[in-house]
């Protein structure tokens, strides 16, 4: 009977894959390795073709980087986890929902770390598409404000900001001054989404464009916001889900 589990491997370093093959053999032999390639294209041919459960990806390839690849894609149906020698692009992964970021040279503890995240998540999502339960798209949140309320979708939302007893509710497009304060969007946010970083700052973590190390966010949309030094640890905590990060040995901001 074969696995259930399927991977694919996409990497530029033939060794590379040859070692990280080797290991995945010897630490989880449920998985089956479908295919390894050290050419973008023939993964993504691949990966369009046939049904995969984790993609195993190089973030620094010749021609097309492994961030780049994934914008190939309109939804990603498998999880992902990079394997690369370059720890700043960490803070960039999250936004790909990466189950894992494990540096080279590999480390078998890193490893098993990110491939367990994702079979954890992969066995949570299985059992409904085998019972075809249908999951609805993400709840709107209400944002109330002088005009009425706005509905909006918690992945739309790049940050909220106290302004005096108001929230400031920050999209790519616009912005809505609510008249609920920040404390009542802590009970009405999703937590594996939105981190608090300073006492006036919940941020998106999918809408980081980069962590600096004297302690600033930096949004998509420019927006510079500090991490102050009572958040640092649990903004950062979020980040170690995949792994380790560059950065966060710089002075903060309160």
């Amino acid at each position: 009977m074969s696995p259930e589990i399927k991977c694919i491997i996409i990497d530029d370093e033939t060794k590379a894959i040859e070692l990280l093959s080797e290991r995945l053999k010897l630490l989880f032999p449920q998985i089956s390795i479908l295919g390894a390639f050290n050419d973008w294209k023939k993964g993504l041919e691949k990966l369009r073709t046939e049904s995969v459960d984790i993609l195993f990806l190089d973030v620094s390839m010749p021609e097309k980087s492994g961030l780049d690849f994934l914008k190939l894609f309109s939804t990603i149906p498998f999880q992902v986890i990079f394997i690369t020698a370059h720890d700043e692009f960490a803070i960039q992964a999250i936004k790909f929902s990466a189950a894992g970021y494990v540096l080279k040279p590999i480390d078998d503890y890193e490893l098993s770390f990110a491939v367990n995240k994702a079979l954890e998540r992969i066995n949570d999502i299985k059992p409904k598409v085998n019972n075809e339960v249908k999951q609805p798209q993400s709840l709107k949140i209400g944002i109330p404000n002088v005009k009425g309320i706005d509905y909006l979708r918690p992945e739309e939302i790049l940050y909220f900001e106290s302004v005096n007893k108001y929230t400031k509710v920050v999209t790519r497009d616009y912005s809505i001054m609510s008249s609920y304060n920040l404390a009542e969007f802590r009970k009405i946010i999703d937590a594996n989404l939105f981190v608090q970083v300073h006492r006036s700052f919940l941020v998106n973590i999918q809408h980081i464009k980069r962590y600096e190390t004297n302690g600033l966010l930096i949004m998509e949309d420019n927006m510079e916001i500090p991490v102050a030094r009572n958040f640092r640890n649990d903004f950062l905590n979020e980040f170690s889900k995949i792994g380790r990060i560059a950065g966060g040995k710089g002075k903060e901001t309160e």
